[in-house]
């Protein structure tokens, strides 16, 4: 195997005996939304490439869940330095082969005050991490996938990206830019052999979610969202909602008058603030 980049630390690498075994790329997979669908990956028998900022948490991860060295490798990357996800993507790539499927599952959510100054820095890393993170994930795969003529891009958005949410501004759009990002990069790839499929989970049992001190209709578990999941990764479905129920809600959201919507949310709880000094 290849020494590690200066930016990236891996963690073990899979023998030749598992190199026929397809492979899957996966950001933030220390918890939450990419945790659960490398849980699910590992069920069907993928290889995994495991990224996030926590290696230990992903190493801790891996042995309780009994998948070996061979089947899991691990990388410690931050989706917000562009040049570290990118040390990493190459590095999976020398290391284990092209992944099939490469998941932007990354993101962070934290309440905005957008009449603050000081939350101009949490709103600026929602977007570092939201969409030039999903970005710079996906662009090192583009070109080898395009030469291969086969593989998979996936982005994980969220029905916060249907209509702007009061105190969640800076979540809302980057969501919306990961919709239209998607929506744009289908097209680019249009005819090439590699697909590109939009995840947009509605509220699901997370950490993420643990705080919302609002209702959260259809709430799902991790787990039954990755396997929904996996399955319109299978099908390569342009654009899924996740759960469905949640899809006809998003519907609703973006043809309800403006007035109507305004009243609608008028004295909904907001996420709390996170402010970077």
């Amino acid at each position: 195997m290849n020494t590690a980049p200066a930016s990236a630390h891996v963690s073990s690498a899979l023998s030749p005996s598992k190199q026929r075994k397809p492979l899957v790329f996966i950001t933030g997979a220390s918890s939450g939304l990419g945790q659960a669908l490398a849980q699910e990956y590992a069920q069907r028998g993928w290889r995994l490439a495991l990224v996030a900022r926590r290696l230990e948490v992903m190493e801790q991860w891996r042995t309780a869940h009994g998948l070996s060295a061979d089947q899991c490798v691990l990388y410690a990357a931050d989706v917000a330095q562009p040049d570290s996800i990118r040390a990493v993507a190459l590095q999976c790539i020398s290391d284990l082969g092209l992944p099939d499927v490469v998941i932007a599952s990354a993101g962070i959510s934290h309440g905005i005050d957008t009449a603050e100054w000081d939350d101009l820095g949490a709103f600026e890393h929602i977007w570092a991490t939201n969409n030039r993170g999903l970005a710079a994930t996906m662009i090192p795969f583009m070109k080898p996938m395009r030469a291969r003529k086969s593989g998979c891009l996936v982005g994980v958005a969220s029905v916060a990206g249907v209509r702007g949410l009061p105190g969640h501004a800076a979540y809302c759009s980057s969501k919306a830019g990961v919709i239209a990002y998607c929506e744009s990069l289908r097209g680019d790839l249009r005819g090439s052999g590699v697909s590109v499929v939009t995840l947009s989970p509605g509220f699901i049992r997370t950490a993420m979610t643990a705080k919302n001190p609002f209702s959260m209709p259809f709430l799902m578990d991790a787990d039954r969202f990755a396997a929904k999941a996996y399955r319109a990764i299978e099908q390569r479905r342009s654009y899924v909602v996740i759960p469905w129920q949640m899809g006809w809600l998003g519907r609703l959201l973006r043809i309800l008058p403006d007035w109507v919507f305004d009243r609608a949310l008028a004295g909904r709880g907001k996420k709390p603030r996170h402010h970077s000094s």
